[in-house]
């Protein structure tokens, strides 16, 4: 399928601020760019480059004032829901590739190492694998309380735990969490998602979190915000935590003054 996919900042700086945009999709997915662009400001003054989670990154400098970044594509990618593999087992640690051994350590938003009694006294009994990572995304559904106004730039997944209350992030903030507490590498990853097919919600458009869990041999995709296996999904990046694919990082005061993002499925050219 196609999708048109985008984002709009509006911003303003007090004085010239260097600014990393992390927004255009991931150089490692199953998804063709067809057309994509930038305002012509952001083009002309940035710079791009691949981080070591083989993130793509645009640089800047935002000048003194009001500045607005615009980014607009659209994406051809697989129109087959989330893969589901009931069998996938749970790797040991001593057979966890080095490249995804990071992912099963704590990280700064997802402090597993303080959630270790939870999530073996909740979780520790339910069959190893797929069976107990899908039963972490149904706790996290049903038990945390989704809203705007619910978290703060540096919510835990600890202070999630304590709150039952977040946005998408912190849903998978918290499973990410409780998968490392049992030893499963799973990491932070964020995007476009179209809102199309049976569980469309026709809620407002913004940017997407869940998480990715390595199982058998390879990493799959899970949900706890929606819970449900979607298609359409556009990755921009992936990291440990937010902390490593923040939308925007500034090196000095940025105010954001607003946010638009938009994700729609677009009929292809006949």
């Amino acid at each position: 399928m196609r999708v048109h996919v985008g984002c709009e900042f509006v911003q303003t700086a007090a004085q010239a601020v260097h600014t990393i945009v992390q927004v255009e999709p991931h150089v490692d997915i199953a998804a063709t760019v067809i057309s994509e662009s930038w305002d012509v400001q952001t083009m002309a003054i940035s710079t791009t480059y691949t981080d070591h989670y083989d993130n793509l990154c645009r640089r800047l400098t935002l000048p003194v004032g009001t500045s607005v970044l615009r980014y607009d594509a659209q994406v051809e990618v697989p129109d087959a829901v989330d893969e589901f593999e009931p069998m996938a087992a749970e790797v040991p640690p001593a057979r966890v590739p080095g490249d995804a051994l990071v992912y099963a350590m704590p990280s700064r938003f997802c402090p597993s190492d303080e959630l270790g009694t939870f999530a073996y006294q909740t979780f520790g009994m339910i069959e190893p694998g797929w069976a107990r990572v899908q039963t972490i995304c149904d706790w996290v559904h049903t038990n945390i309380e989704f809203g705007y106004g619910n978290t703060w730039p540096t919510k835990t997944a600890a202070d999630v735990l304590a709150s039952r209350q977040g946005v998408c992030r912190d849903f998978a903030h918290l499973a990410v969490t409780i998968c490392r507490s049992l030893n499963i590498p799973a990491r932070y990853a964020f995007g476009y998602m179209p809102d199309i097919g049976p569980d469309a919600t026709g809620a407002t458009m913004d940017f997407c979190a869940w998480m990715e869990v390595y199982l058998g041999d390879r990493w799959y995709t899970f949900d706890p915000r929606n819970n449900t296996r979607r298609a359409g999904r556009v990755l921009i990046g992936r990291g440990r935590d937010a902390l490593d694919v923040a939308m925007v990082t500034s090196f000095g005061g940025l105010r954001l003054d607003s946010m638009t993002v938009w994700a729609d499925r677009v009929d292809e050219p006949t």
